[in-house]
């Protein structure tokens, strides 16, 4: 038996590998881009520091107006990926340069040395540091300047959909229109799961394993898979979500899809009484939209988010 130090003892393909000796290794997610100006867009963003966090700031071209405000959450597992990996900047430099909002792309962090709830405690933070600036007053320039603080959204892909989600929730509870306003949250791959399965999934797919495995390893002391951090129908908070507009994504191949169409079931089930839309994307599995911008469904679905973000008919 293989006892040295190099010794794999827990791999989650694609994500990260543990060594007999305490260290790992993530498997993506590392490579990271500075802020900047776009130079396809003119969008204009930068890193601050707000500890034990950072957020990067995007603005569109400079604008008399006020813009719309997204908090955004990037995806991972909980396990990798930051605000800088290549994927989200280029991402959400179109989102601000087409939807016309100012854009704060939360770098929350992650398991294991930080495991879940760490992630949602920071993502909460960000949003205590992005009502500092409602009076116009706050430490960041760019958002006393630019953002609408009556026009807030939230956003995140795969395992940030589920911050996004939390989020709203804590809004709805602990904040209700005091400083946040609200108006919507967009879900994008939401990675909820539970025990029980929904729509068309089964215990025989290949991948069930492994998002019980990867929850379960970015949350040790979790409950398991009907955690309510993980599956919205066991959280008896989930009416209290903050907002009166969802919009969510799914994939036709991605596992995760059913959950993302039940979500609507949840919410409708346990009283919340907003609008809610569910976009099936054909032929695309998880998170496709990040590694294939100029993809038609991409493109479509940065469409749909500005449409939804300015609440055109």
């Amino acid at each position: 038996m293989d006892s040295s130090p190099d010794q794999i003892i827990k791999e989650l393909p694609g994500f990260i590998r543990v060594y007999k000796d305490g260290r790992y290794q993530k498997l993506a997610g590392t490579d990271t881009v500075p802020a900047g100006v776009d130079p396809s867009s003119g969008v204009q963003s930068k890193d601050v520091t707000i500890s034990p966090l950072s957020v990067r700031l995007y603005i569109p071209k400079p604008n008399v107006k006020k813009l719309p405000l997204l908090i955004y959450y990037h995806g991972g597992g909980f396990i990798i990926e930051t605000a800088a990996s290549p994927v989200y900047h280029n991402f959400l430099n179109l989102v601000a340069a087409k939807s016309n909002v100012v854009i704060v792309s939360v770098n929350y962090r992650t398991a294991p040395d930080h495991p879940v709830p760490v992630c949602m405690n920071d993502s909460w933070e960000a949003i205590k540091w992005v009502a500092q600036h409602v009076n116009g007053n706050g430490p960041e320039s760019w958002l006393n300047e630019y953002a609408d603080f009556g026009n807030v959204f939230l956003a995140g892909d795969s395992a940030g959909a589920n911050i996004a989600h939390h989020m709203a929730i804590r809004v709805g509870s602990e904040n209700p229109g005091r400083i946040v306003k609200l108006q919507g949250i967009i879900l994008l791959h939401p990675y909820f799961w539970g025990k029980e399965r929904v729509g068309s999934e089964s215990d025989g797919h290949p991948l069930k394993a492994f998002v019980d495995d990867l929850w379960k390893f970015a949350h040790p002391e979790t409950s398991g898979v009907d955690d309510p951090l993980i599956n919205p129908d066991m959280d008896p908070k989930v009416s209290d979500l903050g907002c009166s507009r969802v919009l969510v994504f799914v994939a036709e191949e991605d596992i995760l899809k059913d959950r993302g169409w039940y979500y609507t079931d949840i919410l409708g089930k346990n009283g919340w009484r907003g609008e809610i839309e569910v976009v099936e994307d054909k032929g695309e599995n998880h998170v496709y939209f990040l590694n294939n911008l100029s993809a038609e469904n991409a493109c479509t679905m940065r469409i749909k988010i500005c449409t939804f973000i300015n609440n055109q008919a």
